[in-house]
This record gives C-alpha cells, structure tokens and sequence, in this order.
C-alpha cells in the first residue's frame, strides 16, 4: 500500500486528492482546530477513507513544532516507512499579495517540513505554495524556493519544481502554484515528473468526462448552484440568525463537471449559506455587472467611478474559470448575480466534490482575522483536490517500476534539528 504523511494539511485537499488516487493515510498534522475538523469528517471518519492513524498519535489539531518535539522518538521509528511526504507550508508570508516579512513566523514552517523529511526518510516529498515562494528571500543569497532545493539536496534528493496552473488539470480557476517533487537520489534516472505529469494530463481528464481542450468555465461548475428564479430555504445551521440557503434540486442535464462534483450523491449540498448584502452593497454589485469588464479586476478609473477602495475585486465571467479563490469572500462577484460566492461555490471552484462538508465557523473579522480559520479561509487556502489527485496519480505511477527492496529500503539520509536549517 502506498502510504502518506500529509503536513500543515488544511481542510484536506492534499490528502483527499491522494486519498482517491489510492493512497493511504498514515497521519497528517494542522494546527487550525476548524480545519482539522473539517480534515477529520471527511478524511478520517469517511467511511470509504484510507487511513492507518498511528494510536499514540490523537485525532486533533497539533502544532506542528510541539508535534516533534513531543513525538521525536517514535517518529525516529517511522524512518523508511512512509512513501512520501505532501504539504503546504503557510504561504501567506511569501503571497505577493500584501507585505512579505522574511522574520514572518510562517515561513519558519518550512524548517519543520524539512525536519520531519530529515526524521521520516520518505521516499518522495511534495511541497505545494503559492508563486511568491519562488522569488521571496531566505536570505542575502537566496530565495525560500532556493533554501529548500539545496536543504533537500543535502538531505539525499533529486528534485523537480514547476509552476502549475489548476486550470490545466479540470479545476475551473486559475492558480498558478509552484509545486516541488524530491525523489530519493538515484531512483528516478531520466525522469522528469512534470514531464510525465504533462504527458497523462489528456488521459486523466478524459477518464473523468472533463475538456482537455480548453479549460473548465465558472459557468459550468456553478451554473446549477444559482438562485435567480429558483426557491430559498432558511440554512439548516444559521436560519436561526436570518441566513437562506438554496433549496436544492438537479434539474435539466448538469455539465461534465456539474457530474464530476456531485459525485453521485442526490441529496444537498452543504455550505450553501447565503449572503446577508445590504440594498447598497447589492446595487453596487448590479452596477458592477453592468458596467464593468468580467474576468477582470475592477481598474483603478472604475474603482473612482464607483467609489470602491478595495482593489481586489473582480465580477467574474461565465466563460473563464474563475479568478484565483483567496480566503476573503468578497474578492469575488457572481458572474450573474449581485452577490459574494457562497463557500459552496468556493468549493466547487477549488474542485471539492458536494458531499465534502466544511466545519468550523463562515467567517472571521477583527483581530481574529490573522489567527483564525473559518471555512472561506479553509477553501482558500487549499490545493484543488482535482490537481492533487493529477500529481498523486502521477507519483505512484513512478513508485510503480521501483524494485520492491529499492522502495522499502532505509537509506542513509542524514538526520537535521531545524535549528541548524537557518
């Protein structure tokens, strides 16, 4: 059985992309209790879900330096037996968007990525962030990209990185995202694994009834979960406080992703909670749709037309996978309604199926805002389970030609404290 750790895992798009690509769970560890809430429902407790949760290990939200510290020894033992390691570091410190800080303590996750690859020995590790990750400096010499290429290099691995677009692989959003494959020297002779990922990108899209010929629009994925003639229903979780949610039915024939992101299930989806706009802000939202150009963040000139100062809004265009989904709700507009997305069409978006449910609160304000994570912020921040399931699939496919001694064997990778990574 193949077999994964999954770090700083989020609401689980990694692993439930790996998951579905038949890989097994080993552990996985997130320091957010709403979004380890929302990992263990659907990626522990999943009655179909693939995972051998170690029993000294418990199922709850961990930090991820207390985790090793606590844990070191048995992780020690551990050392040659997991497959590959998958994760992304918070990558809020190295966004482009906003102020990037080289003493931001996020960034300082990568040196417990690295020391966990230091404990563990995988055999392959994949590391996902966002785009900035390539130019943001470690140092006076290098980039965090450059810093953990070398950091993997002396650990004993080949690496690979690339910068991949969600678009390309079925998700109807555009997301460049640099991704970083590390396979233990010397197993992968003459193989690039982005070139082996370009070359099976037709047939995985093939095998799922998704276009390999142009992308995925917003349209298609989110054409069903619209409100305009259709009944509302107060939220089964906040109708208490005012909130509607859409009463749900399949009509008409969906599309070839409207299939793929029912998955077969008949019944609601959740997440579909409504937003409370006020007439003006709904009146903006109209004249928004009107007036400016779709696909396209609202210009400068418009913004002053419109008396909008927040720069990162754009009304969305039927015809084009959405904007990169970020973890503010109102970074969007509905390509066809005066309104924010709900954290279903967010979902849908990223290319989470509907039976996927998330936890935790909607949204966070104020001074919690930086340290809490809701469920827009869970969507937001994670990798499109349609990808990962593309990259998993991809990566045990090179697993597959290895000798069964080569794959089992512990080799002599030299152990680090990440103290000595700086």
């Amino acid at each position: 059985m193949k077999t994964f750790v999954d770090l700083f895992a989020g609401c689980g798009g990694l692993s439930l992309g790996f998951q579905r690509a038949g890989w097994q769970l080993e552990f996985a560890i997130e320091g957010h209790k709403d979004a380890f809430s929302t990992y263990r429902t659907n990626l522990l407790e999943r009655a179909s879900a693939q995972v051998n949760w170690p029993s000294w290990l418990p199922k709850q939200a961990h930090d991820i330096v207390n985790f090793i510290e606590e844990h070191r020894e048995r992780l020690r033992q551990l050392a040659g037996q997991v497959e590959i390691i998958i994760g992304g570091p918070p990558c809020q410190g190295f966004s482009t968007n906003g102020r990037r800080r080289q003493d931001d303590p996020r960034n300082q996750m990568v040196k417990s990525y690295l020391e966990l690859v230091s404990l563990l020995k995988p055999r392959m590790v994949l590391i996902e962030n966002v785009r900035g990750f390539t130019s943001m400096p470690h140092d006076e010499n290098e980039t965090f990209s450059q810093f953990v290429l070398g950091a993997l290099d002396r650990l004993g691995y080949d690496t690979w990185s690339e910068l991949l677009t969600a678009s390309d692989w079925g998700v109807p959003q555009r997301r460049p995202r640099f991704f970083l494959v590390a396979v233990k020297k010397g197993l992968l002779r003459g193989v690039n694994p982005f070139q082996r990922l370009r070359t099976l990108r037709k047939s995985f899209l093939a095998a799922r009834g998704l276009p390999f010929d142009r992308p995925v629009t917003a349209s298609e994925a989110l054409d069903d979960l619209r409100t305009d003639g259709k009944s509302t229903v107060p939220d089964p979780e906040f109708g208490y406080l005012g909130f509607d949610t859409l009463d749900y039915h399949e009509s008409g024939a969906p599309s070839s992703y409207g299939r793929w992101a029912r998955d077969g299930i008949r019944s609601q989806p959740t997440d579909m909670r409504l937003p409370q706009h006020s007439t003006l802000v709904t009146k903006r939202f109209e004249k928004i749709l009107k007036t400016c150009p779709k696909g396209h963040c609202i210009s400068p000139e418009n913004r002053r037309k419109l008396g909008i100062k927040k720069r990162s809004t754009t009304p969305m265009s039927p015809e084009l996978p959405s904007p990169t989904i970020t973890t503010l709700p109102d970074d969007i507009i509905h390509y066809a309604e005066p309104r924010i997305l709900t954290v279903r069409e967010h979902a849908r978006l990223q290319s989470f199926p509907d039976w996927f449910k998330f936890e935790g609160p909607y949204t966070s304000g104020g001074a919690r805002r930086k340290i809490a994570c809701p469920r827009y912020t869970q969507v937001g921040n994670a990798v499109p389970p349609l990808l990962a399931q593309a990259l998993a699939e991809m990566l045990a496919g090179l697993l597959r030609p290895l000798p069964i001694e080569q794959r089992s064997k512990r080799t002599d990778i030299v152990e680090v404290d990440c103290h000595a990574l700086a």
